[in-house]
């Protein structure tokens, strides 16, 4: 289950953005266990002081996974495209995390593994 909440800064938040949001948020529930408390927090908005012309729209996804934060924004001048930049690098944070738990248990379970049949001398409960 996903928590999210959408803010807007320099502009009016509406429905189309908000169900353009969410449906971009069940591309990231794909990755996450179902016991997994999900917290996102979203802001989408128009940054212009810095611009000397023309808009250029910024979206901001912080996502907290049981404990483990994600953070990454894109600024585009379409917001659209800033908010699929956005969500493609969050989903990309949380694979790579995934991945490197995975390849740490893996190595530590070799590392045990050897240490049982006697081929290895290193105790796992330090690093030599």
């Amino acid at each position: 289950m996903i928590n999210t909440n959408i803010k807007a800064t320099n502009m009016e938040l509406t429905g189309a953005i908000t169900d353009y949001v969410n449906k971009r948020l069940v591309g990231i529930e794909k990755f996450v266990k179902d016991e997994d408390k999900v917290l996102v927090y979203i802001e989408v908005g128009k940054t212009t002081n810095h611009h000397r012309q023309g808009d250029i729209f910024r979206a901001e996804f912080n996502v907290d996974i049981s404990g483990n934060k994600f953070y990454t924004f894109s600024e585009k001048e379409d917001l659209y495209y800033a908010i699929d930049d956005a969500k493609e690098e969050i989903i990309r944070q949380i694979t790579n995390n995934k991945d490197r738990k995975q390849t740490l248990f893996k190595r530590g379970a070799i590392s045990v593994k050897k240490m049982l049949r006697g081929m290895s001398r290193r105790d796992p409960s330090t690093s030599k």
